[in-house]
């Protein structure tokens, strides 16, 4: 063997040995992870009940201690946009729950709802570790959970109003938009898009997105099928928060 072969070869088996170093190094070391639900995983708010409560549960074996935040939720060309504000008041803002304990955590709307369109936010329940115990030596593990909150406006239930485009690419994907005309939010869980020539999705999207009133997401989704071709009108099946969707939709071409 070529001293060329062998450097490539004494590297590998460098970088393979520090990696199960580390591994080892980390599971000998310990990991501590907290440990609280939330219940529910959604808020509404609307004018006539602008207040709810969230129970918070410690379901480890230690105290908890929790923090809890909320930033004005907005997006810009398809990201999410977080603010904070003080729109929303919580209670208590930060608590201590023993184990196997519940909190009670009031949400309550401090502004007017919007006259025609849905208000968002997202409150997030931050765990404070505590000081690590002597001797310890470890990763410790912070849990962080974010809940939407929704407000309806005060001229009727908001609704999406929502705007499809495919578009075939030279590169085998689809480009997929999505635009939210509405007054309300949409959350997407899968799409999937057919073919009049095949059973089976010849491109399709999962994962939770949400799109607010006056946005737009967009996917480059790849094909499994070279049966596609601009003209085409495809099946598009989308399920949502709001039901699901079964339409046409023509695909355009570069």
């Amino acid at each position: 063997m070529g001293e060329s072969t062998q450097r490539p070869l004494a590297r590998a088996l460098l970088i393979a040995r520090l990696g199960l170093f580390f591994l080892v190094s980390a599971l000998s070391l310990g990991v501590k992870a907290g440990s609280f639900e939330v219940n529910p995983i959604r808020i509404d708010l609307s004018p006539a009940n602008r207040s709810v409560a969230v129970t918070v549960r410690n379901s480890g074996t230690d105290a908890v201690v929790v923090q809890v935040s909320v930033s004005a939720w907005s997006q810009e060309e398809g990201k999410d946009v977080l603010t904070p504000t003080n729109e929303v008041l919580v209670s208590p803002p930060i608590m201590t729950i023993p184990p196997d304990r519940e909190q009670i955590v009031r949400v309550g709307l401090r502004r007017a709802p919007d006259t025609q369109r849905e208000l968002s936010y997202r409150i997030f329940l931050q765990e404070v570790p505590p000081p690590p115990q002597p001797g310890f030596q470890g990763l410790v593990i912070a849990l962080r959970i974010g809940l939407p909150i929704f407000v309806q406006p005060r001229q009727g239930p908001a609704k999406a109003a929502l705007i499809w485009n495919a578009e075939l690419s030279k590169d085998n994907t689809i480009r997929l938009k999505v635009e939210n005309h509405g007054t309300g939010h949409i959350q997407i869980s899968t799409v999937e898009l057919f073919h009049p020539q095949d059973k089976e999705p010849i491109a399709e999207q999962s994962g939770l997105t949400y799109v607010l009133p006056g946005q737009s997401r967009e996917w480059n989704l790849k094909l499994r099928s070279t049966r596609a071709k601009k003209g085409d009108n495809l099946r598009m099946k989308v399920s949502t928060d709001a039901g699901s969707i079964d339409a046409q939709i023509d695909l355009a071409g570069p």
